[in-house]
């Protein structure tokens, strides 16, 4: 937990701490580095994390018939009315300029025959506005913003450091706690901190992310004390690979743009004339869902499709298929939605800036309004880019002597570390709880069993104690299920069957929870 330096070793100290190896942190550290002494932290290898899990692309308005203005609408409607105007428009006119930078640092977009920016379609975008790297657009962003890094001075990076807590005294963050490979607690020091460590759509049984993917930064700045702010918005996306064990794969909504279609168990397209297989994903999700709920299995296919450009467009689709069995371009792959994308997260500004003093956050762990209920499609990637770069250039402006040294004391009692089979168990419990009952389709009852269940674990933990991973998972996991039971509406992601019915009378704002109050 978070705490007034009780018992705690300093081991290292900086200018600035960095927690994640994300697209947000990445840029952030490009920055960060040429202006003091930096410190990425990661709980897992360098290249971990969800940026090189990214496939469709980025969204940017460089296309003759696109601008800003209408990338901002495109992503204030896909938002459902809860997105932050300001901060739309700082990230559509942002991003132009975000995509040159890229560019410049050798991103190698695609291209067509021309020359020009080949440009995709994807869910509730009014035009073709996405750039990709055929299907691994994440991993070249981060190639490149890696092979930057290398160059970048000042710069240490800490593998498999697990940060369990915020160091905070008077009331600021002055740095942060972590556990090494050897399980032995450090303490780094630090003028300011930015959490980058990514979203938490691990918490559920049906993810297309990564192990790594735990909400951590969420549960230790809640602990912390920072605001936390709409988590009960999770999107889950229509289209996950239906075979395999552990993460879903996933099936980039650019399929979708370049001609996929969805079928039902008889072949047969099961969407209405009034709806559109790539209208926002909140929506395609849950008819999925219901269509597998009525006939059986859902499926994507290309029929008719140029079967060499399928291959050639989407390789790392195409070879996945191709190691189950099927043909990407020729066969019908089946799908089920799984969760992949947090809209909420810690509360910050537009420069990254949380509400505890020199502790700031961006990327997926952060909330800064920008998505509303529902994120439009290929913004992730975008929001990194821009609200990292704002946050790092909020903390060299801020950047000061640490106002109060930290002084060496006695070590701190580690956190019971538990193994084995019981707190499997607990992680596989509280996953399957939190895809049953905050899931696409949620109600009073199941949330409140979830909050039950995770109060009672929460108990358990302050009495004996048990791994900071788990213990992320039935944090974050209750405050999804407390904001989705104080939401009695729904809209864009959060679905409430005995509320079926959008609700702006009551309920056109933001849910905020912190551990001193909760507020809306």
């Amino acid at each position: 937990m978070a705490h007034a330096l009780d018992e705690l070793i300093v081991n290292l100290d900086a200018d600035f701490i960095i927690v994640g190896t994300g697209i947000a942190a990445l840029r952030a550290a490009i920055d960060l580095g040429h202006a003091g002494k930096t410190i990425i932290l990661t709980k897992s290898v360098a290249t971990a994390g969800s940026t090189g899990y990214a496939q469709g692309g980025i969204a940017a308005a460089v296309g003759a018939d696109d601008s800003p203005k209408q990338h901002a609408e495109d992503t204030v409607v896909a938002g459902d009315g809860l997105v932050d105007v300001g901060a739309a428009r700082t990230l559509t006119e942002s991003a132009p300029q975000a995509i040159k930078e890229l560019i410049e640092w050798g991103v190698q977009f695609d291209r067509t025959e021309s020359g020009e920016l080949a440009l995709a379609r994807e869910g509730a975008h009014c035009c073709r506005r996405v750039l990709h790297v055929r299907d691994a657009t994440g991993r070249e962003i981060s190639r490149a913003l890696w092979n930057r890094l290398q160059a970048t001075p000042n710069i240490r990076v800490i593998e498999d450091a697990c940060v369990t807590d915020i160091v905070v005294i008077d009331g600021e963050c002055v740095g942060v706690r972590f556990q090494t490979a050897g399980d032995e607690f450090e303490v780094v020091g630090a003028c300011s901190t930015l959490f980058a460590s990514g979203g938490a759509g691990y918490i559920f049984c049906e993810t297309t992310n990564p192990e790594v993917a735990t909400g951590d930064g969420i549960a230790i700045g809640y602990r912390a004390g920072a605001e936390i702010t709409d988590m009960e918005f999770v999107q889950f996306h229509p289209t996950a690979l239906a075979c395999g064990e552990g993460s879903r794969f996933l099936l980039s909504e650019a399929l979708r743009g370049e001609g996929a279609k969805l079928v039902n168990q008889q072949g047969q397209p099961f969407f209405s004339d009034t709806e559109d297989e790539l209208s926002s994903r909140d929506r395609v999700a849950r008819a999925i869902a219901r269509e597998i709920e009525r006939t059986g299995d859902v499926y994507l296919t290309f029929d008719g499709a140029d079967a060499d450009f399928v291959r050639k467009r989407f390789p790392l689709i195409a070879d996945r298929c191709h190691r189950i069995g099927l043909d990407l371009a020729t066969d019908r792959i089946p799908v089920v939605t799984a969760a992949h994308y947090l809209m909420g997260g810690i509360r910050t500004d537009q420069d990254g800036r949380t509400s505890v003093p020199r502790l700031f956050a961006a990327g997926e762990v952060a909330c800064t309004g920008v998505h509303g209920a529902n994120r439009l499609a290929s913004n992730s990637l975008l929001e990194g880019l821009v609200f990292g770069a704002a946050a790092a250039r909020a903390m060299c402006r801020d950047k000061t002597k640490q106002s109060q040294e930290l002084s060496t004391r006695v070590r701190r009692k580690s956190i019971s570390d538990a193994t084995g089979a019981n707190v499997e168990d607990t992680e596989d419990q509280v996953r399957a709880l939190l895809w049953k009952y905050c899931g696409l389709f949620r109600n009073r009852e199941g949330l409140t069993n979830v909050l039950d269940v995770c109060k009672g674990l929460r108990q358990e933990f302050d009495e004996s104690g048990i791994s900071p991973r788990v213990q992320s998972i039935v944090t974050v996991g209750e405050l999804v299920a407390r904001a989705a039971l104080r939401r009695e509406e729904s809209r864009g992601a959060h679905y409430r069957t005995d509320f079926p019915q959008r609700n702006d009378i009551d309920w056109s704002r933001h849910t905020t929870i912190s551990k001193y109050e909760d507020r809306i």
